[in-house]
């Protein structure tokens, strides 16, 4: 018999990624929810079909009463599965960038060392709905256009094969399979941001624009991420090697003039490729804009900080990572 169509959909997009990724293990990285539960379901069923061996890791993030006992729940669901190996792991959450992103940060320490251990990529429960939220937080952040393209179907080590499927049909492939998925109380808490996009923005834009709305939002981070992989690709062809005398270590200034013509696309690839080589974090856009200026808009202005205790100056038509004064032009 025909599996029921939300089901057959999952599997579709699990064994089109599964396809891609090719002989290995898979780990899929299951909360309980209908999302990740749905992805389990299907890379239980289709993995074997293609000679992968698949798993699953569950996180307690011991936020909630009977975190443990979910976990174990989740746990038990993956064994009558058949994946192998099912593991539990615990984390400590912290407070650094608020709750949502303590706990982010925590999850994904966890899945990447379960990961490594078992030379495994990881299988993410995103949806189409959560690309779109993703895209509608990066435009209402004004943080350009990396943050709208969204997530990746694949990133290193890391694999969404559900981006292009709906939520509900994730819920309704559960409910075929008899599968009872778990919701997340912080999912129906309007204090999170992404809470509100998803109960109150999005069925509003859907009703003023007429449907499609999540569907176009996932369809421009596609498109973007394709403008980008190009941009990237020029970038990279400008290289930091040739401006720098030993491409194996750190180069620790750039030619202010030489850079000064490139356009500022790529320009602006090749300031936070040379800042993080340099030891910086990820720059904001704001933080890209003041290195910038340093090369577009010179007028002997002092040093700009970056993410990581980098300090670069603009010294003799060079901009210069400097843990000390220089005298400046």
């Amino acid at each position: 018999m025909a599996p029921h169509p939300a089901v057959a959909e999952v599997r579709r997009a699990v064994r089109e990624h599964l396809r891609r990724l090719g002989q290995g293990r898979a780990l899929v990285a299951c909360s309980g929810g209908a999302d990740s539960l749905a992805l389990a379901a299907a890379t239980a069923f289709v993995a074997p079909r293609l000679g992968i061996a698949a798993g699953l890791v569950t996180v307690d993030h011991g936020l909630q009463p009977g975190s443990a006992t979910q976990a174990q729940r989740v746990a038990a669901v993956g064994a009558e599965l058949g994946l192998d190996p099912v593991e539990i792991v615990p984390v400590a959450v912290g407070t650094a960038g608020g709750p949502e992103a303590a706990a982010r940060t925590a999850r994904y320490a966890a899945l990447d060392a379960v990961a490594a251990a078992l030379d495994a990529q990881v299988l993410l429960g995103h949806t189409l709905d959560d690309q779109a939220e993703t895209v509608l937080l990066g435009l209402g952040r004004g943080s350009g256009p990396r943050s709208i393209a969204g997530m990746r179907a694949r990133q290193g080590r890391w694999s969404r094969p559900l981006l292009g499927v709906r939520r509900s049909t994730t819920a309704a492939a559960c409910a075929a399979l008899g599968l009872e998925s778990w919701t997340d109380p912080h999912n129906a808490d309007p204090a999170y941001q992404r809470v509100r996009l998803r109960t109150e923005v999005l069925p509003l834009l859907e009703e003023v624009l007429r449907g499609g709305v999540a569907e176009a939002l996932a369809r421009t981070a596609a498109l973007l991420q394709d403008d980008l992989d190009a941009v990237d690709a020029l970038a990279d062809g400008f290289g930091m090697p040739q401006r720098c005398p030993d491409p194996t270590i750190a180069c620790q200034s750039l030619d202010a003039g030489e850079l000064a013509g490139t356009p500022r696309a790529i320009r602006t690839r090749l300031l936070r490729a040379w800042a993080r080589s340099n030891g910086a974090g990820p720059l904001s856009a704001e933080r890209t804009a003041a290195l910038d200026a340093l090369i577009t808009d010179w007028h002997g202005q002092g040093p700009v900080d970056l993410p990581g205790g980098v300090r670069v100056i603009r010294a003799s038509g060079k901009l210069v990572v400097s843990p000390s004064v220089f005298d400046q032009e």
